[in-house]
């Protein structure tokens, strides 16, 4: 009950609207607008632009020709209909990724060919129904498909909408497929004619893809992830707990520009700002919050709309308002955010 009543306090303070504030927050499309379309397909992304994010977010693994497609695993069971073509059953495997025991069928042992006869479909249909309704519409979409989309709907609105990448398992990948992620990425987005100068974030869990990038990148501008447990997968040893302290923060501003934080990290259980934002601030880095949902499943109790877990009210523009007031520089969201106001 202290706690609630604590988050609710905040909530109080904090009744700007989003878009009073769109020039003081990024608004990052988290793997499009993945509450009203199945994620990672050109339909969630383009209405995440519709919708006036500054950012989409293709999550990227490769295929085993090399060619780098948007997907939150490379796993693909839970977002494509894989699982039912019985002329992929002989693909199904089990592999050890990031010390996680995994089965299914896996993005690198299918040609783009191959992958693109599969459909997608929705990852969470309990939660999200609505969005099941477009299962077997989509293709898993490449990256030179998303950049011309981004590039279609930049000359339809005349705005900048930026890409936002994230290299999925490439220390996985690297050793156990040979798949060199930092390389194709490197390649395919000077094919595209994308620079530096474009509005570019490159975001991982794994620290060595990103020093990698920050050593032959040209200066495009990168993002550590961090979670409230467990460490990046290829530093073992290393914890996230100690890469969001002042020291560790230090060592990461050394070759990124940004820490992608849980929001856990970034705000206290009762509401309030942890000491994250002000000590990666210190470090020369800018914080970007994942993930704001809309679904009541996601949200603090206090933000919620009634009981029922899929229910959706303004609990994420609030949790917005709460991380814009921490002093965050951009949110991940799942769904809009600009135009909505709750007062």
């Amino acid at each position: 009950m202290v706690r609630s009543l604590a988050l609710i306090a905040l909530m109080a303070l904090v009744t700007t609207p989003v878009a009073a504030q769109e020039s003081g927050m990024l608004i990052i499309a988290h793997r499009g607008a993945s509450a009203e379309r199945p994620e990672h397909t050109l339909a969630a992304y383009e209405l995440a632009i519709d919708h006036g994010a500054d950012y989409i977010e293709p999550d990227l693994v490769a295929t085993k020709d090399l060619v780098l497609v948007a997907r939150h695993e490379n796993e693909l069971s839970g977002t494509t209909d894989v699982a039912s073509r019985e002329e992929f059953e002989d693909r199904r495997r089990d592999k050890t990724i990031d010390g996680q025991k995994v089965a299914g069928w896996f993005a690198e042992d299918f040609t783009l060919a191959e992958l693109r006869t599969l459909r997608a479909k929705e990852r969470i249909p309990s939660l999200r129904p609505a969005n099941a309704r477009y299962d077997g519409l989509y293709q898993v979409p490449t990256l030179a498909e998303i950049v011309k989309l981004v590039r279609a709907k930049e000359a339809a609105t005349a705005r900048k909408i930026g890409l936002y990448p994230e290299l999925k398992h490439p220390e996985f990948l690297l050793q156990n497929a040979g798949i060199d992620m930092v390389d194709l990425l490197l390649r395919e987005l000077r094919t595209l004619g994308i620079t530096p100068t474009d509005p570019v974030f490159i975001q991982s869990f794994e620290i060595a893809p990103l020093q990698r990038l920050k050593q032959r990148g040209g200066g495009f501008r990168l993002v550590q992830l961090v979670a409230p447990i467990g460490g990046p997968a290829d530093e073992p040893a290393m914890r996230y707990a100690e890469m969001v302290t002042p020291t560790g923060l230090a060592e990461i501003a050394k070759y990124a520009d940004a820490v992608g934080a849980h929001t856990a990290l970034v705000l206290t259980p009762e509401g309030a700002p942890t000491a994250l934002v002000a000590d990666a601030k210190a470090a020369g880095l800018a914080v970007h919050a994942w993930t704001v949902r809309p679904e009541n499943e996601f949200l603090p109790v206090a933000l919620r709309t009634g009981e029922d877990p899929k229910g959706k009210g303004c609990g994420d523009v609030k949790l917005a308002q709460m991380l814009m007031a921490a002093g965050v520089a951009g949110v991940f969201s799942d769904g809009p955010l600009k135009g909505r106001s709750c007062l």
